[in-house]
Protein backbone atom coordinates (compact mmCIF):
# COMPACT_ATOMS: atom_id res chain seq x y z
CA UNK A 1 0.00 0.00 0.00
CA UNK A 2 1.79 3.09 -0.95
CA UNK A 3 0.83 6.38 -0.42
CA UNK A 4 1.42 10.28 -1.83
CA UNK A 5 0.50 12.93 0.54
CA UNK A 6 0.20 16.60 -0.93
CA UNK A 7 -0.64 19.91 1.14
CA UNK A 8 -3.95 21.44 -0.07
CA UNK A 9 -5.43 24.64 0.87
CA UNK A 10 -9.16 25.74 1.28
CA UNK A 11 -11.18 28.60 2.16
CA UNK A 12 -13.60 29.52 4.37
CA UNK A 13 -15.87 33.08 4.77
CA UNK A 14 -19.72 33.88 5.52
CA UNK A 15 -20.88 30.41 3.78
CA UNK A 16 -17.44 30.16 2.38
CA UNK A 17 -14.61 28.30 2.81
CA UNK A 18 -11.57 30.52 4.36
CA UNK A 19 -7.79 29.60 3.56
CA UNK A 20 -6.97 26.41 6.31
CA UNK A 21 -4.58 23.70 5.22
CA UNK A 22 -5.52 20.28 5.63
CA UNK A 23 -3.68 17.50 4.17
CA UNK A 24 -5.24 14.81 1.67
CA UNK A 25 -3.77 11.59 0.82
CA UNK A 26 -3.79 9.79 -2.91
CA UNK A 27 -4.51 6.40 -1.92
CA UNK A 28 -3.04 3.75 -3.93
CA UNK A 29 -2.95 0.11 -3.37
CA UNK A 30 -1.57 -3.05 -6.35
CA UNK A 31 -1.22 -6.86 -5.60
CA UNK A 32 1.26 -6.45 -8.55
CA UNK A 33 1.39 -8.25 -11.42
CA UNK A 34 0.13 -11.27 -12.90
CA UNK A 35 2.61 -14.23 -11.46
CA UNK A 36 1.36 -17.26 -13.62
CA UNK A 37 0.55 -19.47 -11.13
CA UNK A 38 -3.38 -19.57 -10.87
CA UNK A 39 -6.46 -18.55 -13.05
CA UNK A 40 -9.51 -18.74 -10.61
CA UNK A 41 -13.10 -18.15 -12.12
CA UNK A 42 -15.20 -14.91 -11.23
CA UNK A 43 -17.95 -14.98 -13.51
CA UNK A 44 -21.80 -13.47 -13.90
CA UNK A 45 -24.38 -15.83 -14.16
CA UNK A 46 -25.79 -16.49 -17.27
CA UNK A 47 -27.27 -18.74 -19.42
CA UNK A 48 -26.06 -22.47 -18.57
CA UNK A 49 -23.27 -20.83 -15.95
CA UNK A 50 -23.85 -20.58 -12.24
CA UNK A 51 -22.05 -17.33 -10.83
CA UNK A 52 -18.37 -17.74 -9.28
CA UNK A 53 -16.58 -15.37 -7.53
CA UNK A 54 -13.25 -15.27 -6.19
CA UNK A 55 -12.13 -12.08 -3.88
CA UNK A 56 -9.13 -11.00 -2.07
CA UNK A 57 -8.11 -8.54 0.26
CA UNK A 58 -7.16 -5.03 1.07
CA UNK A 59 -6.59 -2.38 3.88
CA UNK A 60 -7.80 0.70 4.45
CA UNK A 61 -6.09 3.03 6.96
CA UNK A 62 -8.32 5.79 6.85
CA UNK A 63 -12.00 7.20 5.26
CA UNK A 64 -11.40 6.81 1.77
CA UNK A 65 -13.23 7.38 -1.55
CA UNK A 66 -12.30 5.22 -4.46
CA UNK A 67 -12.57 5.71 -7.75
CA UNK A 68 -11.02 3.44 -10.32
CA UNK A 69 -9.35 -0.34 -9.93
CA UNK A 70 -7.73 -2.59 -12.42
CA UNK A 71 -8.44 -6.20 -12.91
CA UNK A 72 -6.40 -8.37 -14.86
CA UNK A 73 -7.58 -12.40 -16.23
CA UNK A 74 -7.66 -14.86 -18.96
CA UNK A 75 -9.97 -15.24 -21.69
CA UNK A 76 -10.02 -17.93 -24.08
CA UNK A 77 -7.65 -17.44 -27.30
CA UNK A 78 -8.99 -15.77 -29.78
CA UNK A 79 -12.09 -14.02 -27.84
CA UNK A 80 -12.70 -10.76 -28.96
CA UNK A 81 -12.49 -7.79 -26.16
CA UNK A 82 -15.94 -6.32 -27.29
CA UNK A 83 -17.00 -10.33 -26.06
CA UNK A 84 -16.52 -8.78 -22.28
CA UNK A 85 -20.29 -7.06 -21.78
CA UNK A 86 -20.48 -6.56 -17.99
CA UNK A 87 -18.57 -6.16 -15.28
CA UNK A 88 -19.31 -5.63 -11.37
CA UNK A 89 -17.49 -5.03 -8.15
CA UNK A 90 -18.78 -6.06 -4.97
CA UNK A 91 -16.46 -5.16 -1.47
CA UNK A 92 -16.95 -7.51 1.48
CA UNK A 93 -16.21 -7.42 4.98
CA UNK A 94 -14.25 -10.28 6.78
CA UNK A 95 -16.25 -12.84 8.59
CA UNK A 96 -17.64 -12.68 10.91
CA UNK A 97 -19.07 -9.38 9.78
CA UNK A 98 -22.31 -9.28 7.90
CA UNK A 99 -22.33 -13.15 8.33
CA UNK A 100 -24.88 -15.75 10.30
CA UNK A 101 -22.14 -17.10 13.54
CA UNK A 102 -21.70 -20.06 13.75
CA UNK A 103 -21.54 -20.99 9.99
CA UNK A 104 -22.99 -23.81 8.54
CA UNK A 105 -20.09 -26.11 8.48
CA UNK A 106 -19.68 -26.81 4.87
CA UNK A 107 -16.35 -25.72 4.50
CA UNK A 108 -13.47 -26.33 6.52
CA UNK A 109 -12.99 -22.75 8.08
CA UNK A 110 -14.72 -19.22 7.52
CA UNK A 111 -11.65 -17.48 9.68
CA UNK A 112 -10.45 -14.80 7.98
CA UNK A 113 -13.22 -15.46 4.49
CA UNK A 114 -15.19 -12.56 3.18
CA UNK A 115 -18.50 -12.15 4.78
CA UNK A 116 -21.78 -14.57 3.90
CA UNK A 117 -23.11 -10.98 2.02
CA UNK A 118 -21.59 -7.61 0.36
CA UNK A 119 -21.57 -4.39 1.38
CA UNK A 120 -25.03 -3.42 -0.46
CA UNK A 121 -24.03 0.58 -0.56
CA UNK A 122 -20.71 -0.77 -2.44
CA UNK A 123 -21.57 -2.68 -4.99
CA UNK A 124 -21.24 -1.06 -9.05
CA UNK A 125 -22.19 -2.57 -11.96
CA UNK A 126 -21.68 -1.63 -15.75
CA UNK A 127 -25.53 -2.73 -16.75
CA UNK A 128 -26.26 -0.31 -14.24
CA UNK A 129 -23.95 2.44 -15.15
CA UNK A 130 -22.13 2.70 -11.65
CA UNK A 131 -18.91 2.07 -13.24
CA UNK A 132 -17.33 2.39 -16.80
CA UNK A 133 -14.56 -0.77 -18.01
CA UNK A 134 -11.66 -0.49 -20.89
CA UNK A 135 -10.18 -4.18 -21.72
CA UNK A 136 -6.83 -4.30 -22.94
CA UNK A 137 -4.93 -6.66 -24.21
CA UNK A 138 -1.96 -7.44 -21.71
CA UNK A 139 -0.53 -10.59 -23.46
CA UNK A 140 -1.79 -12.74 -26.61
CA UNK A 141 -1.23 -15.96 -25.44
CA UNK A 142 -0.81 -16.41 -21.14
CA UNK A 143 -0.37 -19.83 -19.27
CA UNK A 144 -1.14 -20.24 -15.72
CA UNK A 145 0.37 -23.56 -14.02
CA UNK A 146 -2.98 -24.44 -12.53
CA UNK A 147 -6.73 -23.19 -12.31
CA UNK A 148 -9.82 -23.35 -10.18
CA UNK A 149 -13.14 -23.69 -12.21
CA UNK A 150 -15.54 -25.68 -11.54
CA UNK A 151 -14.30 -28.04 -8.44
CA UNK A 152 -15.41 -25.72 -5.70
CA UNK A 153 -17.35 -28.17 -3.97
CA UNK A 154 -18.66 -28.48 0.16
CA UNK A 155 -16.64 -30.18 2.72
CA UNK A 156 -15.27 -33.11 2.53
CA UNK A 157 -14.72 -32.94 -1.21
CA UNK A 158 -13.33 -29.75 -1.34
CA UNK A 159 -9.68 -30.54 -2.14
CA UNK A 160 -9.58 -31.18 -5.75
CA UNK A 161 -5.89 -30.58 -6.87
CA UNK A 162 -7.08 -27.56 -8.70
CA UNK A 163 -7.66 -28.49 -12.45
CA UNK A 164 -4.51 -27.61 -14.41
CA UNK A 165 -2.75 -25.53 -16.54
CA UNK A 166 -4.64 -22.60 -18.76
CA UNK A 167 -3.42 -21.23 -21.46
CA UNK A 168 -5.61 -18.09 -22.99
CA UNK A 169 -5.23 -13.69 -23.64
CA UNK A 170 -4.18 -11.71 -20.36
CA UNK A 171 -6.56 -8.68 -20.66
CA UNK A 172 -6.25 -5.69 -18.20
CA UNK A 173 -9.82 -4.28 -17.59
CA UNK A 174 -9.62 -0.30 -16.75
CA UNK A 175 -12.44 0.40 -13.98
CA UNK A 176 -13.62 4.04 -13.41
CA UNK A 177 -16.51 4.19 -10.66
CA UNK A 178 -18.77 6.30 -12.08
CA UNK A 179 -20.29 6.31 -8.32
CA UNK A 180 -17.62 6.08 -6.49
CA UNK A 181 -17.15 4.32 -3.21
CA UNK A 182 -16.96 5.71 0.04
CA UNK A 183 -15.60 3.56 2.72
CA UNK A 184 -14.49 3.81 6.27
CA UNK A 185 -11.01 2.78 7.83
CA UNK A 186 -10.82 -1.01 7.68
CA UNK A 187 -10.28 -4.40 6.26
CA UNK A 188 -11.94 -5.79 2.78
CA UNK A 189 -12.23 -7.89 0.18
CA UNK A 190 -12.20 -6.99 -3.22
CA UNK A 191 -14.47 -9.11 -5.44
CA UNK A 192 -14.76 -8.81 -9.26
CA UNK A 193 -17.10 -10.84 -11.77
CA UNK A 194 -16.81 -9.95 -15.48
CA UNK A 195 -19.40 -11.61 -18.23
CA UNK A 196 -17.48 -13.06 -21.75
CA UNK A 197 -19.73 -14.00 -23.83
CA UNK A 198 -18.58 -17.20 -25.65
CA UNK A 199 -15.68 -17.85 -22.54
CA UNK A 200 -15.19 -17.87 -19.25
CA UNK A 201 -12.90 -14.80 -17.22
CA UNK A 202 -9.93 -16.86 -14.69
CA UNK A 203 -9.02 -13.89 -12.18
CA UNK A 204 -5.04 -14.28 -12.55
CA UNK A 205 -2.98 -14.37 -9.25
CA UNK A 206 -0.43 -12.11 -7.95
CA UNK A 207 2.71 -12.95 -5.65
CA UNK A 208 2.13 -13.32 -2.05
CA UNK A 209 3.21 -11.34 -0.49
CA UNK A 210 2.92 -8.27 -1.93
CA UNK A 211 6.14 -6.20 -2.72
CA UNK A 212 6.35 -4.44 -0.31
CA UNK A 213 3.92 -6.63 2.01
CA UNK A 214 1.42 -5.32 3.94
CA UNK A 215 0.49 -6.72 7.37
CA UNK A 216 -2.76 -9.06 7.53
CA UNK A 217 -2.61 -10.07 4.06
CA UNK A 218 -4.72 -12.80 3.80
CA UNK A 219 -5.29 -15.59 0.72
CA UNK A 220 -7.62 -15.51 -2.13
CA UNK A 221 -11.34 -16.91 -1.32
CA UNK A 222 -13.78 -18.77 -3.79
CA UNK A 223 -17.28 -19.60 -3.74
CA UNK A 224 -20.08 -20.65 -6.68
CA UNK A 225 -23.46 -20.34 -6.23
CA UNK A 226 -23.87 -23.93 -4.80
CA UNK A 227 -21.49 -23.31 -2.04
CA UNK A 228 -22.90 -19.87 -1.11
CA UNK A 229 -23.01 -18.19 1.48
CA UNK A 230 -19.59 -20.09 2.85
CA UNK A 231 -16.12 -19.60 0.68
CA UNK A 232 -13.22 -21.97 -0.01
CA UNK A 233 -9.50 -21.34 0.32
CA UNK A 234 -8.71 -21.29 -3.44
CA UNK A 235 -4.95 -22.86 -2.11
CA UNK A 236 -5.45 -24.56 1.64
CA UNK A 237 -8.98 -25.95 0.65
CA UNK A 238 -9.21 -26.39 -2.84
CA UNK A 239 -5.67 -27.28 -4.27
CA UNK A 240 -4.00 -28.46 -0.47
CA UNK A 241 -1.17 -30.32 -0.72
CA UNK A 242 1.57 -31.37 1.76
CA UNK A 243 2.33 -27.51 1.85
CA UNK A 244 -0.82 -25.99 0.47
CA UNK A 245 -0.23 -22.46 -1.89
CA UNK A 246 -1.69 -19.42 -1.35
CA UNK A 247 -2.20 -16.87 -3.53
CA UNK A 248 -3.50 -13.01 -4.01
CA UNK A 249 -5.19 -11.57 -7.29
CA UNK A 250 -4.47 -9.38 -9.47
CA UNK A 251 -6.18 -5.85 -8.68
CA UNK A 252 -5.19 -2.23 -7.86
CA UNK A 253 -7.43 0.41 -6.42
CA UNK A 254 -7.11 3.91 -6.66
CA UNK A 255 -8.64 6.78 -5.02
CA UNK A 256 -8.09 9.86 -2.40
CA UNK A 257 -7.93 9.73 1.79
CA UNK A 258 -10.60 11.94 3.95
CA UNK A 259 -8.37 11.95 6.64
CA UNK A 260 -10.84 14.20 8.57
CA UNK A 261 -14.07 12.70 7.30
CA UNK A 262 -16.81 11.75 10.33
CA UNK A 263 -17.89 7.90 11.97
CA UNK A 264 -20.44 6.28 10.01
CA UNK A 265 -23.34 6.03 12.55
CA UNK A 266 -22.83 9.36 14.74
CA UNK A 267 -25.10 12.11 14.65
CA UNK A 268 -22.67 14.34 13.33
CA UNK A 269 -21.24 12.11 10.63
CA UNK A 270 -22.74 13.86 6.92
CA UNK A 271 -21.75 17.71 8.86
CA UNK A 272 -18.21 16.49 9.75
CA UNK A 273 -17.61 15.02 6.50
CA UNK A 274 -19.09 17.59 4.11
CA UNK A 275 -16.70 20.18 5.89
CA UNK A 276 -13.65 17.75 5.58
CA UNK A 277 -14.11 17.18 1.93
CA UNK A 278 -14.55 20.81 1.56
CA UNK A 279 -11.34 21.84 3.45
CA UNK A 280 -9.68 19.56 2.00
CA UNK A 281 -10.20 20.51 -1.70
CA UNK A 282 -10.82 23.97 -1.68
CA UNK A 283 -14.62 23.75 -1.67
CA UNK A 284 -17.10 21.30 -2.30
CA UNK A 285 -18.46 22.06 -5.48
CA UNK A 286 -14.50 21.31 -5.94
CA UNK A 287 -14.46 18.60 -4.30
CA UNK A 288 -17.00 16.67 -6.39
CA UNK A 289 -14.64 16.93 -9.04
CA UNK A 290 -11.88 16.08 -7.33
CA UNK A 291 -13.41 13.43 -6.44
CA UNK A 292 -14.91 12.18 -9.90
CA UNK A 293 -18.28 12.65 -8.82
CA UNK A 294 -20.74 14.11 -11.35
CA UNK A 295 -21.88 16.54 -9.51
CA UNK A 296 -22.48 17.89 -6.13
CA UNK A 297 -25.81 15.81 -5.68
CA UNK A 298 -23.63 13.03 -6.10
CA UNK A 299 -21.48 14.09 -3.98
CA UNK A 300 -24.21 14.68 -0.85
CA UNK A 301 -25.92 11.34 -1.39
CA UNK A 302 -22.61 9.51 -1.63
CA UNK A 303 -21.38 11.00 2.09
CA UNK A 304 -25.30 10.44 3.14
CA UNK A 305 -24.91 6.37 2.57
CA UNK A 306 -21.64 6.13 4.06
CA UNK A 307 -22.32 7.76 7.19
CA UNK A 308 -25.77 5.48 7.25
CA UNK A 309 -25.09 3.34 10.36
Amino acid sequence: MRFRVSLIAATLTVGVWLATPAWADIFSFSTGSPDGRLGALSRRPSVGKIETETADDFFLQQTTVITRATITGLIPLGTPLANITQVEVELYHVFPLDSVDPPSGNVPTRVNSPADVEIDSATRDSSLRTLDFTPTLASASFTVANSVVNGINKKPNQTTLGEGAKTGEAVEIRISFTTPIILPAGHYFFRPEVLVTGGDFLYLSAPRPTVPPFAGDLQAWIRNSNLNPDWLRIGTDIIGGATPPTFNMTFSLIGDTVPEAGTPGRANCHGKTVSAVARQFGGFSAASVALQFSSVGALQGGITVFCEP
